[in-house]
């Protein structure tokens, strides 16, 4: 970003997100300071620089968010929409090396440009750099991937390191013989928060949404709209409270048999369960 004139003497410019100053005249004309002079802490400019940093942390989160939307979702993302929104940082931060299926299946690409003309450039599995410009493509949750150790290993071998995670999410595999009735997982119910609030709040710190009682998050899998929810207690409950079983949601908010649970819903569901979970009170002398 260009350096602005701010107050006599000096400029600024957005440095890594955060508002930056260099003196403008004299023998250190050029430098860089260590920190904001006083004499600009309210200068109007230094105040519109701040808010646009804000704006950008804020895009930037919401690219990201919206990336990781369509990977936990499945939904096919027009090349195009790719192409026009690539120029932009935020949004090429959150989808550089993300992986992306195109019109055969079984090919997996990581993808390293989008151009003007729709055109995307990806590294495959050969690591060769090939184009593609299918009218849309996926990007496909990890539980989906055939294969996905050796995926892992060799996006390691390229250095990849994905802005949205992908690839080295945690997955969980629906176990073998699920009673057919069954509704509720209780793997990770009994974890104890000092308040319900605070178990409310680490949902939230990671992304999920609260409501009600419980902590949810929405996937679309197999093109079904499911959504997986944990009890974490009755709102304004102010005691100590655990977290309770996890289950699953239809649209219209009938509960989903074991069953029934699709892979990425199971996978995702488990995964918020497992996290609400890993900040458990732990007492002295008990289980990690």
């Amino acid at each position: 970003m260009a350096w602005l004139a701010a107050g006599e003497g000096y400029e600024i410019a957005l440095v890594e997100g955060r508002v930056a100053a260099r003196s403008a005249t004299g023998r250190t004309a050029g430098r860089q300071l260590k920190t904001l002079p006083k004499a600009l802490k309210d200068h109007p400019e230094v105040d519109r620089l701040r808010r646009l940093a804000e704006w950008l942390d804020r895009h930037e989160a919401a690219c990201a968010a919206q990336v990781d939307s369509w990977m936990v979702s499945s939904l096919p993302v027009p090349t195009e929409l790719l192409a026009r929104v690539w120029p932009d940082e935020a949004w090429q931060s959150a989808l550089r090396d993300v992986a992306v299926v195109g019109d055969d299946p079984d090919e997996v690409g990581f993808l390293r440009d989008a151009t003007a003309s729709g055109e995307l450039k990806v590294v495959n599995l050969d690591g060769e750099t090939v184009r593609l410009s299918p009218r849309t493509v996926t990007l496909p949750h990890p539980v989906l991937l055939p294969d996905l150790d050796d995926v892992r290993d060799f996006a390691a071998e390229l250095g990849i390191v994905q802005r949205v995670e992908q690839i080295h999410r945690a997955t969980w595999h629906k176990p073998a013989g699920t009673a057919a009735t069954a509704t509720e997982v209780r793997d990770y119910a009994g974890g104890a928060f000092p308040t319900r609030f605070s178990l409310a709040a680490r949902a939230t710190s990671l992304g999920y949404r609260v409501s009600g009682g419980y902590a949810t998050c929405k996937v679309r899998d197999s093109g079904t709209g499911t959504e997986a929810a944990v009890w974490i207690g009755e709102p304004y409950y102010e005691d100590e409270t655990t977290t309770g079983a996890l289950s699953w949601h239809d649209e219209d908010g009938r509960a989903v048999r074991l069953t029934d649970v699709g892979p990425v819903a199971w996978s995702e569901g488990m995964r918020m369960a497992a996290a609400l979970y890993a900040g458990r009170k732990i007492e002295e002398g008990g289980d990690a």
